[in-house]
C-alpha cells in the first residue's frame, strides 16, 4: 500500500507543478481509496499545501493577488463547513460523494470550456471561493472549482496556475487546522517510514516536472489529468457504493 501511496503523491506532484492545479484531482481519489476518506483527504491537504509552498518562488512574479483575495476570502469560510462534512459524515457515504464531487466538478469544467460567455465581477469569485473551500475540506478537491472560475472568466493560464499556489497554501491549511483540531491534532498513522517516503515522492514529482514541464504542451498535460481524476472517481465512487450495499 505504502508504494501506492507514494506512486499517487508523486504523479499528483507532478501533475501540480505542470498545470498548477493537479495534485488533488489525481492524487485525492487514489488516497481516499487506500487510506480511507478522512485520512486520505488530510494527507491531499497536507501533500498540497507542502508542493505549493515549493512551487511559489518558481511563479511569484506572475501572481495576481487582487483576484487572489477576491477568492481565497469566501473559500476559507467554505473550509468550515467542508471540515464540519468531512468529520460528521460516515466513510462509505463520504467516499461516493467524493468521487461523485471529482466527476461532476470535472464534467463542469468541461462544459464550461465551450460556453461563449464570459463571467465578471466579483461575484462568480466568490461564489467560485466558497464552493472550492468546501469541497477542498470535505473532498480534498478544490481545484475543479477554481478551473470552472478560471474558465469562465478567460483567465490566462499563467496568472492561473501561479495565483492558484498561494491559493492552495491557504485553503489547505485552513482545510488542515479545522480536520486536525477535530481530532485532536492527531495526524493520520500511515505505518512505520510512510511519511519520509511521501515526502520523497512528494519531491521527486515536482523535481521531474520542473525538469520536464517545457517540454510538455499544455493542453495534453491537462487532457492527462482530467482522464486520470475521472478514473480515480469513478473507483472511489465504485467502492463506497459496493461497502454501502454489500
Amino acid at each position: 500500500m505504502l508504494l501506492a501511496v507514494a506512486v499517487s503523491v508523486l504523479v499528483g506532484a507532478f501533475a501540480q507543478r505542470v498545470t498548477g492545479m493537479g495534485f488533488a484531482l489525481v492524487a485525492s481519489p487514489a488516497l481516499v481509496l487506500l487510506l480511507g476518506p478522512f485520512d486520505g483527504v488530510i494527507v491531499v491537504n497536507l501533500c498540497a499545501v507542502v508542493s505549493s509552498i515549493i512551487i511559489l518562488p518558481r511563479v511569484w512574479r506572475h501572481v495576481e493577488w487582487r483576484r487572489f483575495a477576491l477568492l481565497v476570502v469566501p473559500a476559507v469560510g467554505g473550509t468550515a463547513v467542508g471540515a464540519f462534512i468531512a468529520a460528521s459524515v460516515p466513510g462509505a457515504p463520504l467516499q461516493v460523494v467524493i468521487g461523485a464531487l471529482v466527476i461532476a466538478a470535472l464534467t463542469t469544467t468541461l462544459l464550461v470550456t465551450r460556453a461563449e460567455h464570459t463571467a465578471h465581477g466579483w461575484p462568480p469569485a466568490v461564489i467560485a471561493g466558497g464552493a472550492s473551500g468546501i469541497m477542498n475540506a470535505a473532498a480534498g478537491v478544490g481545484g475543479p472549482a477554481l478551473s470552472v472560475y478560471a474558465v469562465a472568466t478567460r483567465w490566462s493560464q499563467a496568472g492561473f496556475a501561479a495565483t492558484a499556489q498561494p491559493y492552495f497554501v491557504v485553503i489547505g491549511a485552513a482545510s488542515l487546522g479545522l480536520k486536525l483540531g477535530q481530532t485532536g491534532w492527531v495526524i493520520p498513522d500511515l505505518g512505520p517510514g510512510a511519511w519520509p517516503w511521501i515526502l520523497v515522492a512528494l519531491l521527486a514529482g515536482l523535481g521531474l516536472a520542473e525538469l520536464l514541464h517545457r517540454r510538455i504542451p499544455h493542453h495534453a498535460a491537462r487532457i492527462a489529468v482530467i482522464v486520470i481524476a475521472y478514473l480515480g472517481g469513478a473507483v472511489a465512487l465504485l467502492d463506497g457504493a459496493l461497502e454501502l450495499w454489500g
